[in-house]
Formats: structure tokens, C-alpha cells, sequence
């Protein structure tokens, strides 16, 4: 009911305070509140309630479709409704943000040194900003991004019995060769990830050249390439980026580079687990290969 009054004409608080209202006629007041209370118990549901709500506003149907395709690669990636929910309530610096906004929150409990259960809840949170940049160039660069507090996660995480562990190698890096083919994409990080391999899918609009320079930095040990090609015939093709680099050294010629495509092969669909498996344990059981070379590996 504060909200509603709030919304309208204003109310007064606890302690006679009058604040003023919004000044919304009862029907906007009503699509709000609804807004506020859309969340279902799938993000189907949440979706069809949005638009529903939405009506024909050009903006608001932008918005639902951004969820909507957001919807699509969470299921892709297995995210089911357990760990990832659409809920309209949430509310981040309107004046900052642009698009879709999120928040994390742990939901297990866990115990502090007196025995008693805790839950952290919320521990970061971010979205999409649009207008961030141009406060500080002059120049619009979409951009998202989001914070955690490292100390907050780090005590759960501790108390939940998890340890530092040493990465040595970088992520593999799930190449994008077609953008209309992204849930593709990230079923293939999802299932490399369910194999117990630290895996992500490139995220930008950058061509095969920029992608293999950031797995570069990334420290990968290989990348993984799915053209329409190797998609329509059940294939793909894995680089190892480290035995890249140190055949570079040896190949003088470009033509021989390109005929050659140092340490990179196909597979079959059905071997990519254990085919990348195999590339990582060849580093992990020999350290000393992962030395890199300084030429470009694209």
C-alpha cells in the first residue's frame, strides 16, 4: 500500500513525515505494481507475464526480448530454474544502468567457527550500461559489468570447505564463428565444464584473429572452433596453443604455415572431452612445455 501512495499522491510515514508522490494515475500505479509482483515460478512464465504487461511499448518489448534471449543461452548452458530466476522486483541504480541487471547470491548455508548457520546472500551484482564510457570520453561504448566483494565471497567459500587451489593453465576458449549460433556455443563451454574443465565461450563481436589473441592472453591451452561447416557435418576442430607457439618457431615460410596448421585437428563431436582432456594433461604432466612463445598464435 506505501508503494501504491507513493506512486500516486504521496503519504506520510511513521513519524507524520509527508513525502510526496509520483503523481501516476491508478492504471499506471497497477501495471507497476504487477511489474514488481510478475515473477513466476519459471522464467517462461515471468516472460509471458512481462509481456503481457508490456503491451505494444516499443521499449518494453526491447527489454523482454533481451530476457528473453538471455532465457535461451541460460538454457543452453543447463541452467534451470534453481540457479538462475528472471525477477522483476530487482532494482539497480536506474540513472546508471541501461539494460538487463542482475544480482548473485550464494544460497547454501554454511557454519562459522561457533556453530551457527549462516547464509551470505547477495554477494555481487552488475548489468548493462550503456552511457558509463561517454561520462568519461565523450565516446558511447555499450559495456557490462558487475562487482563482487571478494572478502564476503572468499569467508563463504572457506567456510563452505573450498581452498585455494593454483591454476596453471588459462581457460579453453569456445571460439564464436557465427553469432547466430551462440546457445551452440555455450553447450559446448557447459559441456566441458560439466567434464570438470575450466572452460569459457568468447564474449564480443571480434573476428577469429582478435578471439585467438584473447585465448592467447587468457593463457589457454587450446581453443575450440565450430564453423557452419564442422557444425553441419558433426565435426570440430581443436587448437593447442601452446604446441602452436612453439611450432611457429620452426615454420619460416607463411605458405607452409597455413598448409601446415600447426597442432591443429579435427574431431568428432562425441571426442571433444576427451580430446581436450588429453591436451591439458600433456601440459600438466610436463610443465615445461607451457612456455610460450612471444609470436601471435592466430
Amino acid at each position: 500500500e506505501g508503494v501504491s501512495l507513493l506512486l500516486g499522491q504521496g503519504r506520510k510515514d511513521d513519524s507524520g513525515d509527508y513525502t510526496e508522490g509520483a503523481g501516476l494515475d491508478t492504471t499506471a500505479i497497477n501495471t507497476i505494481i504487477n511489474f514488481l509482483q510478475g515473477k513466476q515460478d519459471t522464467r517462461s512464465a515471468t516472460l509471458n507475464v512481462l509481456r503481457n504487461l508490456i503491451g505494444t511499448d516499443r521499449l518494453g518489448r526491447e527489454g523482454v526480448e533481451e530476457l528473453r534471449e538471455i532465457d535461451e543461452l541460460l538454457q543452453a548452458a543447463g541452467f534451470n530454474e534453481d540457479r538462475v530466476v528472471i525477477d522483476p522486483s530487482v532494482v539497480r541504480g536506474l540513472e546508471y544502468y541501461t539494460g538487463p541487471v542482475l544480482e548473485a547470491e550464494l544460497t547454501f548455508d554454511v557454519k562459522n567457527e561457533q556453530g551457527q548457520t549462516l547464509r551470505f546472500g547477495s554477494v555481487g551484482g552488475g548489468g548493462r550500461y550503456d552511457d558509463l564510457v561517454a561520462r568519461f570520453t565523450g565516446q558511447k561504448i555499450p559495456s557490462t559489468g558487475f562487482s563482487f566483494g571478494v572478502s564476503r565471497l572468499q569467508t563463504a567459500l572457506l567456510m563452505r570447505g573450498y581452498h585455494n587451489e593454483h591454476c596453471t593453465l588459462g581457460p579453453v576458449i569456445v571460439l564464436v564463428m557465427n553469432h547466430g549460433e551462440l546457445s551452440r556455443y555455450q553447450q559446448i563451454v557447459q559441456q566441458l565444464r560439466a567434464a570438470g574443465i575450466r572452460s569459457e565461450m568468447y564474449i564480443g563481436t571480434s573476428g577469429m584473429k582478435a578471439q585467438m589473441k584473447y585465448a592467447d592472453k587468457r593463457g589457454a591451452p587450446c581453443v575450440i572452433i565450430q564453423g557452419d561447416i564442422e557444425r553441419a557435418t558433426g565435426k570440430i576442430q581443436i587448437k593447442d596453443l601452446i604446441e602452436g607457439a612453439r611450432m611457429a618457431e620452426e615454420v619460416t615460410e607463411f605458405k607452409d604455415w597455413r598448409e601446415l596448421r600447426p597442432a591443429q585437428f579435427s574431431i568428432s563431436e562425441n571426442e571433444l572431452v576427451a580430446a581436450v582432456k588429453n591436451v591439458i594433461a600433456r601440459y600438466e604432466a610436463n610443465p615445461s612445455l607451457r612456455s610460450r612463445s612471444n609470436r601471435d598464435v592466430g
